[in-house]
């Protein structure tokens, strides 16, 4: 499937007055897959026709991502995008699912754990949250080592600054947090088509505010995962220098009752660089 082809067989929906790109295929028990940063739910691409087989698949660009509204005045944060994918299950008359995320996508997820753990407790009805998955991603702060483009796109001159990150700063970034096997020419060209698409570079350091609602929200997120009641795994590219083998070490210890999976030769990117492998760890 091209890119195109992903854009064309996609729907949208209103959130806030904002259009939001979704897709959904397949037939069984509803799969959620939420994406990282700064890419879309493209980074699916790869793995969607194996799920799809065995799950109805949702795929949704969060807002400020992909094909999705990219407003410049919004309050973006990581608990807004998990308030947009409640809308979205509520929506489509979703009750339960099973959730596959990654990177910022993640962290979306951890609140969303929290708030299904508070209103089990609660005795409120809720989408009922069948089991986690995550994949690389800066969900234990210990261990998350952000590269220096992120921190300084979430600092207060990342506004003035947004202009001089290119496609030629993210092929740098790429090749230095993919593993063995490289993000191809191609590949880079959508990434970055992504990015661009509804003038998204300019929103960039807004949403890369999440860094510091990251920290704000710590002790609450790492407590969501230690004490997540559904199964929860993390299957992770440990050569990542951001949330590689640093975060595995780390989870073990602090998410005891979370499985590990080690990706070895693997970067980021687990479902771009080595698809097969996240399918047959999660399947």
């Amino acid at each position: 499937m091209t890119l195109q082809q992903w854009q064309s067989s996609g729907k949208y929906f209103n959130y806030k007055g904002h259009q939001i790109f979704y897709k959904k295929e397949g037939k069984g028990t509803p799969l959620f897959l939420v994406h990282g940063f700064p890419t879309a739910s493209w980074d699916w691409h790869k793995v969607w026709d194996a799920l799809t087989k065995k799950y109805t698949v949702y795929a949704l660009d969060m807002i400020g991502f992909g094909f999705s509204d990219k407003p410049k005045s919004y309050g973006y944060s990581l608990t807004d995008q998990a308030d947009l994918w409640e809308v979205f299950a509520e929506k489509n008359g979703i009750e339960s699912a099973h959730i596959l995320a990654h990177d910022y996508g993640d962290t979306v997820v951890q609140e969303m754990i929290a708030r299904f753990t508070m209103r089990q407790r609660e005795q409120v009805q809720m989408l009922d949250i069948l089991s986690v998955t995550l994949l690389n991603g800066g969900i234990l702060q210990g261990g998350y080592r952000p590269r220096f483009i992120q921190t300084f796109l979430a600092s207060p001159l990342g506004p003035v600054f947004y202009r001089f990150i290119g496609k030629a700063s993210l092929r740098r970034t790429f090749n230095n947090i993919f593993g063995d096997k490289k993000a191809t020419e191609q590949e880079i060209d959508e990434f970055w088509s992504l990015i661009e698409h509804n003038n998204g570079r300019k929103v960039m350091p807004y949403v890369m505010r999440y860094l510091h609602e990251r920290e704000k929200k710590k002790v609450r997120w790492e407590n969501a995962l230690a004490n997540c009641p559904v199964p929860l795994k993390l299957i992770d590219g440990v050569e990542d220098p951001i949330s590689g083998q640093n975060i595995v070490d780390l989870f073990k210890k602090k998410v005891p009752n979370g499985e590990v999976v080690e990706l070895k030769g693997i970067g980021h990117y687990p479902q771009t660089e080595a698809p097969e492998l996240v399918i047959s760890n999660f399947v």
